[in-house]
């Protein structure tokens, strides 16, 4: 009611507005469409003709905007509840996926992406499926389409050069990386799996470039001290390979610098004293691997010594450095093995078998020293002594035990276990020799003629 009097209230004063104009202007206006046609009319009605078109052209207008507005929202929320749709889909094959159920997981985000072709998502999961089913190629031609939806995306990339990596296809990796760090320089989850794969490939220069670019990357943090460790092994194999290319000088300089910024660096010493023989700086070499035992006493600069003193025939100056050495430590254990092992070479068998018998005594017992004794008691020649010194070395006992060993991690036992003691596997405990037996052939022999049938024939 109150809407009625309102519409009838304002067409009252819509009309006395229009009497009132139509009063003050008399006068008629005459229009022009064309020049031959015109129209002539009342100003006053002119006047409302014009502010009535206006009105209307207005209010078509705002119905427009209106329906526009009111499409995009339709649109709008047809398109959220079709991509939460879609979103639930792919979330139930990702879950599937993760429990392990890959053919319905391969179902339900086909699904996914038949429905929405664009989504990033989609294609990496459908891409996991397929590449844990083996499909390697179907994975590869998914996360490609991947990258052609996005192809700046950093975890698209970084699963097609994983995939490409986990499938040897290192080329195709490195080229992955590269395309990575031509978009964030100091990405160093990139450069990290670009210098692994360099050094897989023994491309050390290059790994070593990287490596300097990924120390200025990481100046802070947990890793630096990891890296900086690197940096010294990386560069230790640049200097290797310049030994092996006869590059002397680089070499020995290479490997000067790495000792003295980690004196614990057995490679740099061993490599050091190599490129010193090679150059036939016969008493460097006999240096640094003097020093490199009196440091670190690794076994590896004594092997050193004796190859190098027993070609130059100079046994004795060898011998005098062993016993200086066992002089100035009497425990050294590991010396006095190979001092024992040089007296028994030199046929100083008295001597050598001191040294040894004063180790078996410690309770040290391996193979390798049962062997030297039995050979120090065979030149002896006390056959019983000897016989059980051999007998230990090869671990063999009055039932002539053959042992177990485990098919998946080596591990070695005298009686058989269902499940392996030392990896858990199950029933994975076979003969040593079993897959040398299994391989090998009878060979056909003529057969023998037993004696009593010999006289027959």
């Amino acid at each position: 009611m109150i809407l009625i009097a309102f519409f009838v209230l304002l067409f009252i004063l819509f009309a006395l507005g229009f009497l009132y104009f139509w009063g003050i202007n008399p006068g008629d206006i005459t229009v022009y469409l064309t020049s031959e046609t015109s129209y002539t009319l009342p100003g006053a009605i002119m006047l409302m003709a014009v502010l009535l078109a206006g009105l209307l052209l207005g209010n078509l207008v705002h119905m427009m905007s209106a329906f526009i507005l009111s499409f995009k929202g339709w649109k709008k929320g047809r398109d959220l509840r079709k991509g939460e749709e879609i979103s639930t889909v792919y979330r139930s094959g990702v879950g599937r996926l993760l429990s392990g159920d890959l053919k319905k997981a391969r179902t339900l985000l086909k699904k996914a992406l038949d429905r929405d072709p664009r989504r990033i998502d989609s294609h990496l999961a459908l891409a996991s499926v397929a590449l844990q089913e083996g499909n390697i190629q179907e994975g590869i031609d998914l996360l490609q389409k991947a990258r052609k939806l996005d192809p700046k995306g950093v975890e698209v990339l970084f699963k097609l050069a994983t995939t490409y990596e986990e499938q040897e296809q290192y080329p195709e990796a490195m080229a992955i990386y590269k395309e990575l760090l031509a978009g964030d320089a100091d990405n160093r989850k990139a450069m990290r799996a670009l210098r692994d794969i360099m050094i897989k490939l023994s491309h050390w220069d290059d790994a070593l470039a990287l490596q300097k670019r990924i120390i200025k990357a990481t100046a802070a943090g947990p890793k630096v001290d990891q890296e900086k460790q690197t940096l010294l092994q990386l560069r230790y194999e640049v200097a290797r390979q310049a030994l092996e290319q006869n590059e002397l000088d680089q070499a020995i300089d290479a490997c000067r610098d790495i000792i003295k910024q980690d004196a614990g660096s057995t490679p740099a010493r061993v490599t050091l004293g190599d490129a010193y023989r090679q150059a036939d700086r016969f008493a460097d070499a006999a240096k640094v691997y003097q020093e490199g035992y009196r440091a670190l006493k690794k076994s590896v600069f004594l092997a050193r010594l004796e190859d190098l003193y027993i070609n130059a025939e100079d046994p004795a100056a060898l011998l005098a450095f062993y016993r200086a050495q066992m002089e100035q430590d009497p425990q050294d254990l590991l010396l006095k093995l190979y001092l024992g092992r040089l007296c028994l070479r030199l046929e100083m068998v008295d001597e050598a078998m001191q040294h040894l018998t004063d180790l078996e005594a410690t309770g040290i017992d391996f193979s390798k020293l049962h062997l030297l004794l039995a050979e120090g008691q065979r030149r002896r020649n006390r056959t019983d002594e000897a016989i059980a010194e051999y007998q230990k070395a090869l671990k063999i006992d009055s039932h002539l035990l053959l042992g177990f060993v485990c098919d998946v991690c080596g591990a070695r036992f005298n009686q058989w276990h269902s499940r392996c003691p030392q990896c858990n596997s199950w029933d994975s405990l076979i003969l040593p020799e079993r897959k040398q037996i299994q391989e090998a052939r009878m060979i056909d022999y003529p057969k023998m003629i037993p004696h009593g049938a010999r006289e027959a024939v």
